[in-house]
């Protein structure tokens, strides 16, 4: 009969192979790997911004501190980065992005037939920001106010197909009769800023207001801009002391408000990060809490507070609901979202 000391010794070799068998722990899962971070964006633009922010923290708060790698992939309002992580990037979580929520709101309200990925199935990380966006104008414009842009003709600048610089410029023009004349094609919002100040255009919207703050803090410091109206489903509390209005007072016609507020729906996740589908539950897990954590941390606070950009977080799961709740709005308000937007 075995002693208890052999059944002790067999239990502990028992013990040991389990242990060998089983998974590694999360904190080893990201050891030693690297994390590409593609920015759906061009270099120095809002999204840009934000997402260098972001990764110069993240690392710290995943377990095993991976190297963090961001890599611009601008096109077609953040769709070419969105295809690219849909179809082409790794499964395996070595590969997240950050896209304009134009991206994930274009298959349900561009008309193509064949869209190139479906944005219910991305896994969605985090954002950043519950955003509001802006019409601006510069300080050469004669129009000042949104007032003036219902009674005159304006020249207002906008990025390629599929960016809210663009689809916004054509929303207001329908929904509230704003005599906007649309000159697209500028790169990004970077070169839009130039043409204001050459005098090209009058001003642009579509422009997250944080992103007007930590790009040209000057024009907003020493008033070289205008902001004409807010575009947000709350009202922004310092806009709203700077009496800018929301843009709801110019629409008149209610189904035209509940398109435009499907439209607007996006800005809740302003700032979205995502992994693509078929990611699985470990790396899943592991990121969003590393979202989670870094988007609350006082060093990351400290350098967005720097840099002037807002930081109002919401969870992944919160942006998946969302996402989710936006694809299974009704058709006739789809519809009627999509002709607001078409050029």
């Amino acid at each position: 009969m075995p002693s208890q000391r052999s059944m002790l010794r067999g239990g502990g070799f028992a013990l040991i192979a389990i242990l060998m068998a089983a998974p590694a722990p999360a904190a080893d899962f990201y050891a030693g790997k690297t994390i590409d971070f593609i920015i759906g964006g061009d270099v120095g633009g809002g999204y840009d911004i934000y997402a260098r922010i972001v990764a110069r923290h993240l690392s710290r708060f995943i377990a095993g501190n991976p190297t963090i790698v961001p890599k611009n992939q601008p096109g077609a309002g953040s769709g070419r980065a969105a295809s690219s992580l849909y179809s082409v990037a790794p499964k395996d979580g070595s590969v997240i992005g950050a896209v304009f929520p134009g991206a994930i709101m274009g298959p349900l309200l561009d008309d193509r037939a064949q869209p190139l990925y479906d944005p219910t199935k991305f896994q969605y990380l985090a954002s950043a920001d519950n955003a509001t966006r802006v019409c601006i104008s510069h300080q050469h414009s004669k129009i000042r106010r949104y007032e003036d842009a219902l009674r005159q003709k304006s020249i207002m600048g906008a990025s390629a197909a599929g960016g809210s610089t663009r689809d916004y410029i054509n929303m207001l023009k329908k929904a509230t009769g704003a005599m906007f004349d649309l000159v697209a094609g500028y790169k990004g919002t970077a070169d839009i800023f130039l043409a204001m100040e050459r005098g090209e255009v009058d001003g642009m919207c579509g422009l997250d207001w944080a992103s007007l703050k930590s790009q040209r803090p000057d024009w907003v410091r020493n008033k070289t801009v205008n902001i004409l109206a807010q575009i947000n489903l709350e009202p922004e509390v310092e806009l709203s002391k700077l009496g800018v209005p929301q843009i709801w007072s110019y629409i008149q016609k209610a189904d035209d408000k509940t398109a435009v507020e499907l439209i607007v729906g996006q800005q809740v996740f302003g700032r979205p990060y995502l992994a693509p589908p078929g990611v699985a539950v470990e790396p899943l897990g592991i990121l969003r809490a590393g979202f989670a954590a870094t988007l609350k941390d006082k060093d990351f606070l400290a350098d967005a507070e720097r840099t002037r950009i807002d930081v109002a977080p919401s969870s992944g799961e919160r942006v998946q609901q969302l996402v989710e709740a936006l694809y299974a709005m009704p058709k006739a308000t789809v519809e009627r979202a999509k002709e607001l937007i078409k050029p």
